[in-house]
Formats: C-alpha cells, structure tokens, sequence
C-alpha cells in the first residue's frame, strides 16, 4: 500500500490553520503553529497561491484562504441541505435585522460556517463562509452545545476541566460557568453572546430543528454593540424576536412538526 505523501499533509495542515484565520497571519506566526521552517512554509504557501487556494494581502503580507479554496468547499456547502432550505430566511432576516447573518452546524467541535449575509449595507467585509469559529465564545456555538449532546468545546476533548481559551476579557472560559450559560440556553430558547469573541461586537442565535426534532445548526445576527444591546446592557428583544422567527422558519422548512 503507498504511504501518505507529507508534502500534502503539511498543505493540508496550513489550509487548516488559516481556515481558523479569516483576517489573515503572518508568516512567522504559520510556521511556529506548523512547527515547519520558515522557508518550508513560505515555499508551501507560494504553491497554495499559485493555484489560488491561498491569497496574500498586499498590505500587511498576512495570508489567508483564497478564492479557489472558497470554490472548492462551496461543492459541499451548495449540498448541504440546512444552507439550501435556509438562503432565503437568511436573507430575510438580514433585511430585517440590519445586521450580517450566519447559519451554522456541528463540525469537529467547532461551529462550522455554512452560510453568511453580508450585512445590508455598504461597509466593507469578509466572507466567512466554511470558517471554523469556537463553540464556547459564540452565540451559534453555544446554542449547539445547548440542545446537541455531541457538542463539546475542542479544547475540553483532552481535559473537560481544564480552562477555555480567552478570546477577550468577556470570554467565557471556566467549563462550570459554559454549562450555567447552556443550562440557560436550553432554558430561554435562544442564546446571546457580548464581546465574548471580538471586542465590541455582539451575536444573537438561535437553534435549527429537524424533522426529527433534532438540533442540526444554528442561525444567528452580529454586529456592534450600540446596535445590539440596549441602554441596560441587555440584548435588542426586536432582534432577538427576528432571530428566533427566522429559525422557526428554517426549522419548518427542514419538517419540524412543532414549528
């Protein structure tokens, strides 16, 4: 039987990484995650920009995936039945909220991204679509880890006690106080996250139901706090009540009775 080729299993290993970088990284900071030379990695990422899996920032030089990587996981995505049933109450749902819109599911105990609505306006971003983002700092992510008994952080696969990682000081990361704000989750029906994964930012999601009942993603809004949250600190119950609609809709679409 052929061995594994390591030439593509260190590819493979970079996509990895930047896939969990959306914003783009350094080279120095590639090869330390990779363990690789910096002349080894900068070869590999050459390679995965000539045939446009990779894209470099003319700016700061930092890499990121590139548009053929995008057309590559699209294959799947366009399959996927929750993305399919869900574009147009996605886009429903980013009208009415102002706000970008994510749809997502369990993958690898991460929230893997099937689908995203740029918000309606003409500010600049960036597609996240495929990204992998943590169960624990997010509004989707702690919605599946709510009502899906096979979502665990990552970082708890090792050790279920040992702390999360801190993505700002709003993080969430002792594994006691994850399962009060599940536990609440369950309890409230939706899930709300402030500045737990990006400074100044704001998530609202809630769960998307099978046919069988079963929680298979999740869809939510983001966008900054002033817009977000109220005068009390205290999530927009408009925006939330859009949410929740929008994943009623989704649900029902997917066959779920009680929807």
């Amino acid at each position: 039987m052929p061995g594994r080729i390591q030439s593509i299993e260190r590819a493979a290993a970079l996509l990895r990484f930047l896939s969990r970088a959306p914003q783009g990284v350094g080279l120095g900071e590639i090869s330390r995650s990779s363990g690789l030379p910096k002349g080894t990695t900068l070869g590999i990422l050459r390679t995965l920009q000539h045939v446009g899996f990779v894209e470099q920032d003319a700016e700061t030089g930092h890499y990121r995936l590139g548009g053929g990587m995008l057309s590559l996981g699209s294959r799947y995505l366009d399959g996927n039945e929750l993305r399919a049933r869900a574009l147009n109450w996605a886009d429903s749902l980013a009208s009415l909220s102002g706000e970008s819109v994510r749809i997502g599911t369990l993958h690898k105990n991460r929230v893997l991204v099937v689908h995203h609505v740029f918000r309606p306006d003409s500010s600049r971003q960036s597609l996240d679509v495929g990204g992998l983002l943590p169960l624990h700092a997010t509004s989707l992510g702690q919605v599946l880890l709510a009502y899906d008994p096979l979502a665990r952080p990552e970082d708890a696969e090792e050790d279920p006690a040992a702390d999360l990682p801190a993505f700002t000081r709003h993080t969430i990361t002792s594994p006691e106080a994850l399962a009060r704000r599940t536990a609440t989750v369950r309890e409230a029906g939706w899930a709300w996250e402030a500045e737990e994964l990006v400074e100044g930012e704001v998530s609202i999601a809630a769960p998307i139901q099978d046919r069988r009942g079963l929680t298979v993603g999740a869809i939510g809004v983001g966008g900054a706090v002033e817009r977000l949250r109220d005068e009390d600190g205290e999530p927009d119950m408009q925006q939330v009540s859009y949410v929740r609609d929008a994943a009623r809709a989704v649900s029902r679409e997917l066959g779920a009775i009680r929807f």
